[in-house]
């Protein structure tokens, strides 16, 4: 009982902040670009400080070279959960036009704009190397698997290996948590000053990213959401094969307590917010991906409780 309250807390803090955007972008405070300006400084800015300070503050060099064993649970997890989800996109026959989105919603997390701050508010500032670990294998596999069968949704043959996803995988993040690796593995350590204002610019990510969610959602008429077959099937892939996937492995790999908890509350975050951008900009059905984006939001709320309770269990 005390792991469901602590989880309905940590839901309640990121609902309110949410909830917070969503008002404030309903009254006119924000502007056309931005959402977009705030997705850059997340990004960009506030999410590399926070590795960097994170990673050099909390770990030792043993500590990550035995943490890099984890990065398989997240990588054939995220796969075979792909596998299974283009077995059910064929099975339950969704359109061509959008299987592709499917299947993106099934198998890939939003692990960094809600996913991150959501298990800093349920594990502390010690689970978020292990978000990041999920991150790689989430990152790496929607912008070459996911974004290939998105944009063959629209009739178009994209490779699956190239500059844009090159760019897009070595993202700011990768690049704050790869260099404070770094500085672990050789015992350096961020000045004084540069320390205290890298931990307060990190400080942003939290609120920054929920009031971009609440500012997506706003954006969206739930008058256009229609719940039908296709719809739940996704969201069995996201809340509920996902995860399986990760429990499945855990026997094999034996990992810590904490960063197999991590993994499996990964695993059940939302869809990728990204999954319409990239359906919008192939010419595909992003108002569908939209729609599961949205719903898979609030799907959470009551899903993130119940994973919690389990793994407590």
């Amino acid at each position: 009982m005390e792991a469901i309250m602590h989880a309905l807390q940590g839901i309640l803090t990121v609902m309110i902040l949410i909830a917070i955007g969503f008002v404030l972008a309903k009254c006119g405070w924000f502007e056309e670009h931005s959402e977009a300006m705030i997705a850059r400084l997340v990004t960009q800015i506030c999410l590399p400080a926070y590795m960097l300070v994170n990673l050099t503050t909390t770990f030792t060099h043993d500590e990550l070279v035995s943490m890099s064993n984890g990065l398989f649970v997240p990588i054939l997890s995220i796969f075979l959960c792909y596998f299974i989800g283009k077995s059910v996109a064929i099975l339950i026959k969704v359109p061509r036009s959008r299987r592709g989105v499917f299947c993106s919603v099934f198998f890939t997390a939003n692990s960094i704009f809600i996913g991150l701050p959501l298990c800093l508010a349920l594990f502390g500032e010690s689970g978020s190397p292990y978000v990041m670990l999920y991150y790689i294998a989430n990152t790496l596999t929607f912008w070459t698997i996911a974004v290939h069968d998105i944009a063959q949704d629209a009739g178009f043959d994209a490779p699956l290996f190239s500059i844009g996803t090159l760019k897009a995988v070595l993202s700011p993040p990768l690049f704050g948590f790869n260099f404070g690796i770094i500085m672990v593995m050789l015992d350096w350590h961020l000045p004084g000053p540069l320390l205290t204002s890298c931990r307060y610019i990190g400080n942003m990510v939290t609120p920054l990213a929920m009031l971009f969610i609440g500012i997506a959602i706003s954006k969206y008429r739930w008058a256009d959401i229609h719940f039908d077959f296709e719809l739940l099937v996704a969201m069995v892939g996201r809340f509920g094969v996902a995860p399986m996937c990760v429990f499945v492995l855990l026997p094999i790999f034996h990992l810590p307590i904490l960063m197999s908890q991590v993994f499996v509350m990964q695993a059940a975050m939302p869809a990728m917010t990204n999954t319409s951008i990239v359906a919008k900009a192939y010419g595909g059905d992003y108002e569908y991906a939209a729609k599961l984006t949205v719903v898979s939001v609030f799907v959470a709320v009551i899903t993130t409780p119940f994973y919690m309770w389990i793994l407590q269990g």
